[in-house]
């Protein structure tokens, strides 16, 4: 399956501009897509729209080729797992009740689960290595935890495309690298992945495809070779970097930000 937008425009209410303006993206299927960009630049109202839930004012988006507005809600809860930003949890339940949340598209309000919900629960627990968790309750969990707990959810819902805004957001070294070679190989194995993400280095080492963004438009996409730019970077995040291919993360460029006080060019008469 696909993520697509063809010149979308989201504008909110009583807004003074667009959140996004003829924003045009296509993620090749069965890949990782991560979106970058500052705070404000639009990356959660573009997962957002691709989620049929901001107000789409121009051009289309769409799911599997499929316009999200003719989309059941059901039916896309089936085909797109989703992991946004931020949630609480209200109620004080199990890491398998949570994950269990996610077989709600296919059961609805009253069915029981089946056999069938309980395999695709367990597989979502072992996959995202947290079985033995199961039984702990939500409110016990680090943050990582219960990030990978919300992925687990996610994928019981047994999707062909997965949507994650920022869920490395905040976490350890440890929790981060294993969520990102989480989505990888969910990509490998023909998920397609839609990521928003702050981190620039790791979007660089896993993901097959970069959009970033800037005031609400698209400033550049392609591989990140194409995308991580020194000069289109520092112009973007207004500030000095220096981008390099590292032989230790596959030859994937990455980014450093300078210190404004020793990355200025030596004087002449240094």
């Amino acid at each position: 399956m696909t993520f697509e937008t063809r010149n979308l425009t989201v504008r909110y209410p009583r807004s003074a501009g667009p959140a996004l303006s003829s924003v045009t993206l296509s993620t090749p299927a069965h890949s990782l897509c991560a979106v970058l960009g500052p705070n404000g630049s639009g990356k959660s109202t573009l997962m957002r729209a691709l989620l049929g839930v901001a107000p789409i004012s121009g051009g289309e988006a769409l799911v599997d080729g499929v316009p999200v507005d003719r989309w059941a809600r059901r039916d896309l809860a089936r085909l797109v797992g989703a992991v946004p930003q931020n949630e609480s949890v209200a109620f004080p339940l199990s890491v398998r009740e949570l994950v269990a949340m996610g077989r709600y598209p296919h059961l609805g309000p009253l069915r029981a689960e089946g056999d069938v919900d309980r395999q695709a629960i367990d597989r979502a627990l072992e996959r995202c290595e947290i079985s033995e968790l199961a039984r702990r309750s939500v409110t016990t969990l680090s943050g990582g935890e219960l990030q990978l707990a919300r992925i687990a959810r996610a994928l019981a819902q047994e999707p062909r495309g997965l949507a994650l805004d920022e869920p490395t957001a905040s976490l350890d070294v440890h929790h981060e690298m294993a969520i990102f070679e989480l989505l990888r190989d969910f990509a490998a194995t023909g998920i397609t992945i839609l990521l928003v993400t702050h981190s620039l280095n790791l979007a660089a080492r896993f993901a097959d495809h970069l959009l970033l963004l800037h005031r609400g438009k698209v400033v550049a996409q392609g591989k990140p070779q194409e995308v991580l730019d020194a000069d289109i970077l520092e112009r973007v995040y207004r500030w000095r970097v220096a981008v390099r291919e590292d032989p230790l993360a596959g030859g994937a460029p990455q980014v450093t930000p300078l210190s404004l006080r020793t990355s200025r060019a030596p004087t002449a008469s240094a």
